[in-house]
């Protein structure tokens, strides 16, 4: 097919899906070759039954298409031969490319949030997942986090140096978390914040959310620098050594995937900065040892003791499907007593104290808070079960069971 005509059945296609499940809250659209298109909503996995067995050539033309509408403004048409040239050489050397792209106007005349895409390549051909940002970043206080949690995150955030993690599986609302910390900060502090990501999920405005008496919006006191790895820096890497010379207050590293970046994290926070970030492990105890892991068994105790000192908090959290929505369970360990600071400086792999030390005044357990959850109606008996963290005393566990029957 022409280029022109490939680039109007892709169009097409993101026309037609959001035609037909729209109106259900997209989640994700998943859209393979030789196969049918499919979208999380709020229904669950729906078809796109009209678009048929998408070929090869049609999903390669919608990745292009995606990955065009980065770019926008002066200079647009320029670079499009570009992009698509730069996409393609992506997934031949990468056999992946993730990418952010503007929003797609909806039948209402509306247009989507901005999308998280994912290219890759597998038996049947390229392939593409999308994620529906929201444009609007939710408040801290809307996201099932307990007020005292609240609290102690935004107190954290405004201290001269420290690091702080927020961990959880993929889908768990980490970006969403980390978005709603950096708005409140920018918004109520004089803060530069400079983020690395990959991609770019969340812009921040640069001005106050609410105008004033007259309907003028201020600018906010805070303010952000956003680079996307493959995109404006070379990766997380070189970012973090580049945010450093940029005078930065607070620093967000997207996701920490090797040990030299947790190494300059670390480094960064020692040296009067705060620096926040995301790992994909669940609970604090696991967070540690994956953070050992990236390092030699012989620098562990003085790892250990680095963190002990700079760690601030350990935010691990997932969300639990229901029939009314989903609802974020969490695990929080601040590190604002000697026992957690104890707990870490000593922590070799075996729990014992770390745990003990999340059980303290402050901290949230997973399986405490799952509990809660369920003695509040939120989740079922079912939910809890499938989420536990650790195993129960059997009795225990027959004295919930009997308590939420039926």
């Amino acid at each position: 097919m022409e280029s022109q005509n490939l680039q109007a059945h892709a169009q097409h296609v993101m026309s037609e899906v959001f035609a037909q499940a729209g109106a259900n809250s997209i989640s994700d659209i998943q859209i393979r070759s030789g196969n049918y298109v499919y979208c999380h909503t709020k229904k669950g996995l729906e078809i796109i039954g009209t678009l048929g067995e998408l070929p090869s050539q049609i999903v390669m033309a919608v990745i292009e298409f995606l990955y065009d509408r980065q770019e926008s403004g002066a200079g647009a048409d320029a670079a499009r031969l570009q992009n698509q040239a730069a996409v393609s050489d992506r997934l031949i050397e990468d056999k992946v490319a993730d990418f952010s792209c503007d929003g797609f106007p909806l039948p209402d005349g509306t247009i989507s949030g901005r999308m998280r895409v994912q290219a890759h390549l597998s038996t049947s051909g390229p392939g593409v997942t999308c994620r529906i940002l929201s444009d609007e970043i939710a408040e801290l206080e809307t996201l099932g986090l307990a007020k005292d949690t609240t609290r102690a995150l935004r107190e954290f955030m405004t201290r001269r140096q420290g690091f702080g993690l927020v961990t959880g599986q993929t889908g768990s609302g980490k970006s969403t978390t980390l978005a709603a910390i950096l708005d409140w900060l920018r918004q109520n502090h004089p803060r530069h914040i400079v983020t690395v990501e990959d991609p770019i999920e969340y812009r921040y405005s640069k001005v106050l959310s609410k105008p004033d008496m007259n309907g003028n919006y201020l600018p906010s006191p805070g303010f952000t620098t956003q680079q996307e790895v493959g995109k404006h820096v070379g990766g997380y890497k070189q970012g973090l050594k580049d945010a450093l010379r940029k005078a930065p207050h607070v620093i967000l590293i997207g996701e920490i995937r090797d040990r030299e970046t947790m190494e300059i994290a670390i480094e960064a926070a020692q040296t009067g900065h705060v620096v926040i970030s995301t790992l994909h492990t669940n609970g604090a105890v696991k967070t540690l040892s994956r953070i050992l892991e990236f390092f030699p068994h012989e620098q562990h105790k003085s790892l250990l003791g680095r963190l002990s000192e700079i760690l601030m908090f350990i935010l691990s959290q997932g969300l639990i499907p229901t029939d009314s929505g989903r609802v974020l369970n969490y695990e929080f360990l601040q590190n604002n007593s000697s026992a957690v600071r104890s707990g870490v400086a000593s922590y070799d792999g075996a729990a014992k104290s770390l745990e003990d030390a999340i059980r303290h005044s402050g901290n949230i357990e997973w399986d405490a808070n799952l509990k809660n959850l369920l003695n509040a109606g939120k989740i079922s008996y079912q939910a809890f079960q499938m989420n536990r963290m650790n195993e129960e005393d059997a009795d225990d566990l027959l004295f919930i069971q009997q308590k939420h029957a039926g």
